[in-house]
C-alpha cells in the first residue's frame, strides 16, 4: 500500500501516524507539505495527523482545510482513495467539507487527555472491517476541541446510513450522541477523534488500533 501522511505546520502526531503505518505495511509513507499540490502518484491511502495545525488560531482545521493539499485530497477522496483523519485531522476533514459537522470546544471547556471506551457500531468499512459490530474497545483521545455537532437532521442521517463508525461509551467532550467518529457517503473518508496509532504496540498499554491499520491494508490490497 503506497501512503501520504500530510505535514502542516503545527502537526505534531505526524511521525506517529508514519511510524504506525510502516508497522503495519512494512512500507513508509511518503510525508507531503501542505503546500504541495500533487499527491504521489498512485498515492493508495492518505492520512491526516493529529497536532494543531496553524497554531488553532483562527478555529481548529479552518486554515489547513485550505491548503494547496487538500485540493488534491479531495479530489482523491472522489476517486475512492480512503482518506484518515484524526484529531485535528478529523477538524480539516469537517473544515474542507469532505465530512459534515463541526468540532467544537469541549464540554467544561477542558483539555481531555486520557484513554477512553468505545463501541464500534459499523464493522463494515474498510477502516472498520478488523472489528465487531458492537465491540468495546479502547483508545486514547487528547483533544481541546472533539465536541462533534451537526444538526439534528443531519445526526439522524448519519445514524440512519450507519455512518457513526466509534462511539464514546460515556461522556469525554460533550459530543452530539457520544459520537467520536463518522463516515463520508461512499465510506472511504474517516474522521476520529482518537488516536489509534498511539495503541498500536502492547508498550502502549494495548494494541487495538492496530487493527484499524491492518483492516484497511487487507481492505486496499
Amino acid at each position: 500500500m503506497k501512503s501520504a501522511v500530510l505535514v502542516f505546520p503545527g502537526s505534531n502526531c505526524d511521525r506517529d501516524l508514519a511510524v504506525a503505518i510502516r508497522e503495519v505495511t512494512g512500507r513508509d509513507p511518503a510525508m507531503v507539505w501542505h503546500r504541495d499540490s500533487e499527491l504521489p502518484v498512485g498515492t493508495d491511502f492518505v492520512a491526516i495527523p493529529g497536532g494543531f495545525s496553524y497554531g488553532d488560531y483562527l478555529r481548529s482545521g479552518a486554515m489547513a482545510a485550505r491548503s494547496p493539499i487538500m485540493r488534491a485530497v479531495g479530489d482523491a477522496a472522489a476517486r475512492g482513495v480512503p482518506v484518515l483523519g484524526i484529531c485535528n485531522g478529523f477538524q480539516v476533514l469537517t473544515e474542507a467539507g469532505l465530512l459534515p459537522g463541526a468540532l467544537m470546544r469541549n464540554a467544561g471547556l477542558h483539555f481531555v487527555c486520557r484513554p477512553v471506551a468505545l463501541r464500534v457500531e459499523n464493522s463494515q468499512s474498510i477502516f472498520t472491517n478488523g472489528y465487531a459490530a458492537g465491540e468495546q474497545i479502547t483508545i486514547p483521545v487528547a483533544h481541546h476541541d472533539g465536541n462533534y455537532q451537526a444538526d439534528p437532521e443531519t445526526l439522524d442521517r448519519l445514524e440512519g446510513d450507519g455512518r457513526v463508525a466509534f462511539r464514546y461509551m460515556g461522556p469525554v467532550n460533550g459530543s452530539a450522541r457520544n459520537i467520536a467518529g463518522i463516515l463520508n457517503v461512499s465510506g472511504n473518508v474517516l474522521g476520529m477523534m482518537p488516536h489509534p496509532e498511539r495503541a498500536l504496540e502492547a508498550a502502549h498499554g494495548n494494541t487495538e488500533g492496530r487493527r484499524l491499520f491492518e483492516g484497511l491494508l487487507d481492505a486496499v490490497a
